[in-house]
């Protein structure tokens, strides 16, 4: 009987610092359920990448099934060079390049995200907070981190975005737990 085993891989290969003369970051559009194959690619490579995953529980009849899957689906972050670039393209995993505007912009937003994974939070998919408020993790095991809440008067949760693709996680504080850095 054939059982098809998922394919595990690191979330982080390499930094997530802005890239030298020679590199870049690029968003990559990937083809539907690719993600984990060209991180897999990318790390035969050396191609430095970021794929924040996770945790999945899928229920059957008499099992549960534990598994990680990509955080944003479809979504795979690369810091490479144009040959590097050209070689992932050749995987055939690829559907388009999204060009970056703001490198520090991108980098910073997905180094909250490794942080807290990190320190052990607990992500769920949330809606992209356009109109926020910025706060700080202040206390906890999450100190330090930073994100957006959109009504300050209830804060349950921090919202950290992903600008470029406008989508963006989720990670559960107490109101006593967070600071208020801007209205």
């Amino acid at each position: 009987m054939a059982t098809k085993k998922p394919i595990e891989v690191d979330e982080l290969y390499g930094d997530l610092e802005i890239s030298s003369e020679d590199d870049q970051w690029y968003v990559i559009h990937t083809k539907p359920r690719c993600e984990k194959k060209i991180a897999k690619y990318a790390l035969n490579e050396r191609i430095n990448y970021y794929l924040p995953q996770i945790d999945s529980i899928r229920k059957y009849k008499n099992r549960e099934v534990k598994f990680t899957k990509p955080m944003f689906p479809s979504y795979f972050f690369a810091k490479c060079n144009l040959h590097d670039k050209r070689n992932l393209l050749y995987t055939g995993y690829i559907a388009n390049f999204l060009k970056v505007i703001n490198e520090k912009v991108l980098t910073d937003e997905l180094k909250e995200i490794y942080t807290g994974k990190s320190k052990g939070a607990k992500y769920h998919i949330a809606k992209y907070v356009k109109k926020g408020t910025k706060v700080l993790i202040i206390s906890g095991s999450l100190k330090g981190i930073t994100g957006y809440v959109e009504d300050i008067t209830e804060i349950q949760e921090i919202i950290l975005n992903i600008s470029l693709l406008r989508q963006a996680v989720s990670v559960k504080v107490s109101k006593d737990q967070v600071k208020i850095l801007r209205k």
